[in-house]
């Protein structure tokens, strides 16, 4: 695709709040956007694969694909998380096609090459002839699995699939020194505390909406009764991440007066506080005084996104009953804002639409993260 019809109609999204409009139609319905925008935004970003909690032991395998490409999420023998091409380095056959556990080497079904949970090529049955293990034309060394440049942080394992991002130490030093405190450990709450939500819409209105607060009163009135609009703040960090935050978060209480432990070591900020933010491009994180979320979107089409939520808790025994009530609690809300995502995605099929105009007042975390989807296309700076 050429760059100039890529990067079309985005020059007003680069304007001031003030004056911008949202990015075009064709950034949520056009097949050939979406490649694009995959490819200058996804690719070459720190974008949200999974969890580690998605293989909590050593040898634990996992396939996933991320926008058609073959991944292995892998725990080596050493306990560290990987992420491979999942695919043989001889004929390209898938390695795992389900989660398992390893047991000595990831073999390929097809040839049964050999490869051990750090990607090295350790064995070739039969590659010289029947009965030769060995050729000199095949060098193991020059042809372990292919891996992806990944991170770990809160649990969330992080790839860069065109290797030339900034560290992700880097890249994320902001959101890092401002939840200095609200850190590990983490500790996930198991099978009860995760869900997967099928959405028909495009991965960016996820985004867009849980970046803001404005939509409170409307589709969270329960939330709003005792969290309302007034006592949310914006957070935007220009290229990097934009939310909201409350002034007067409520834990969850159990019978008794139950509540789950705080992480230890917090400040006053996160008595009454919790931040939810939007760590670009496809994350979405929660910092409050005793437990922790992660929602990992997945681009599955230009209209279908599926997210994958994490429940995380600052002690490894939490009351079963209050936890799994937190959980429930959780899906009501995330599933009441369905209607608006996928009401928008139909929105953006009406020609006359030209991205919508952003409130001053209210829009600044989702204009920030229209500005940087902009920019990752090619688009310049506005000079208005």
């Amino acid at each position: 695709m050429a760059k100039d019809h890529a990067t079309a109609g985005l020059t007003s999204v680069r304007r001031p709040l003030a004056t911008a409009n949202g990015l075009p139609n064709a950034h949520y319905i056009d097949d050939a956007t979406f490649t694009a925008e995959a490819r200058a935004v996804l690719h070459t970003s720190w974008a949200g694969l999974a969890v580690g909690a998605d293989v909590p032991e050593i040898g634990d395998a996992k396939p996933i694909e991320f926008l058609g490409i073959p991944l292995l999420l892998l725990r080596d023998k050493d306990g560290d998380v990987r992420v491979f091409q999942n695919i043989c380095r001889h004929r390209g056959m898938i390695l795992v096609d389900a989660p398992r556990k390893i047991e000595g080497a990831i073999r390929c079904p097809y040839h049964s090459w050999c490869y051990s949970t750090k990607g090295a090529l350790v064995s070739t049955p039969h590659v010289g002839g029947a009965g030769h293990n060995t050729h000199d034309a095949i060098v193991k060394e020059d042809l372990g699995l292919i891996e992806v440049r990944s991170h770990v942080w809160r649990d969330v394992v992080f790839i860069n699939m065109d290797g030339q991002a900034d560290p992700f130490d880097v890249v994320n030093a902001d959101l890092i020194a401002r939840w200095h405190e609200n850190t590990a450990p983490l500790y996930h709450g198991g099978a009860d505390s995760t869900f997967a939500l099928d959405v028909t819409c495009n991965w960016k209105l996820a985004v867009e909406n849980y970046a803001e607060s404005y939509h409170l009163p409307w589709i969270h009135p329960g939330l709003n009764s005792y969290s309302r609009l007034e006592d949310h703040y914006h957070i935007e960090q220009s290229g990097a991440f934009s939310g909201q935050g409350t002034l007067v978060y409520r834990q969850l209480t159990g019978d008794g007066g139950a509540t789950f432990p705080d992480f230890a070591g917090l400040s006053d900020k996160w008595d009454e506080g919790a931040e939810y933010i939007c760590l670009y491009p496809n994350v979405l994180l929660a910092a409050q005084r005793e437990h922790a979320y992660a929602i990992i979107l997945e681009p599955v089409a230009k209209d279908k996104t599926r997210e994958h939520v994490h429940i995380y808790y600052a002690n490894k025994d939490t009351d079963d009953a209050l936890r799994i009530r937190n959980t429930a609690q959780w899906k009501e809300i995330f599933e009441e804002d369905i209607g608006v995502v996928e009401g928008m995605q139909k929105g953006r099929a009406a020609p006359g639409f030209d991205g919508g105009r952003f409130s001053p007042a209210m829009d600044g975390p989702t204009h920030c993260f229209h500005d940087w989807v902009a920019a990752k296309m090619g688009a310049p700076a506005s000079a208005q």
